[in-house]
């Protein structure tokens, strides 16, 4: 059974995901934590203005395959359209009073060596 929490957990990344997809940069920034955190195979970034103003360049494309969530916790396995290549990653996100805390990305990053 679905609780409140992982049901307002999914909305906030679905919400953000879809943000992202549709280049909503500022409803995107609501979903996070002023003081958020990334980390991904390719680097590292602290605070949403960081992590935002990194997104505007990239312009990733998310689709999702499939989202789990438990609590505060929401995983997402996904493709990522990042330009030139779509790569099959997975993230991990965790929620602290229905904002994202932080990013953590996983993927193989060899098709983009």
């Amino acid at each position: 059974m679905t609780t409140l929490n992982e049901h307002n957990a999914k909305v906030v990344v679905l919400d953000f995901l879809n943000a992202l997809n549709t280049e909503n940069f500022d409803l995107a920034k609501e979903q996070l934590d002023e003081n958020m955190t990334f980390k991904g195979v390719m680097g590292e970034r602290t605070g949403a203005d960081n992590y935002i103003n990194d997104m505007k360049k990239m312009k990733f494309k998310y689709n999702i395959q499939k989202l789990f969530a438990d609590d505060h916790e929401v995983s997402v396995f996904f493709d990522i359209n990042m330009g030139e290549k779509t790569i099959f990653s997975s993230g991990w996100y965790t929620l602290e009073n229905e904002k994202i805390k932080s990013i953590k990305v996983l993927f193989d990053p060899r098709p983009l060596l």
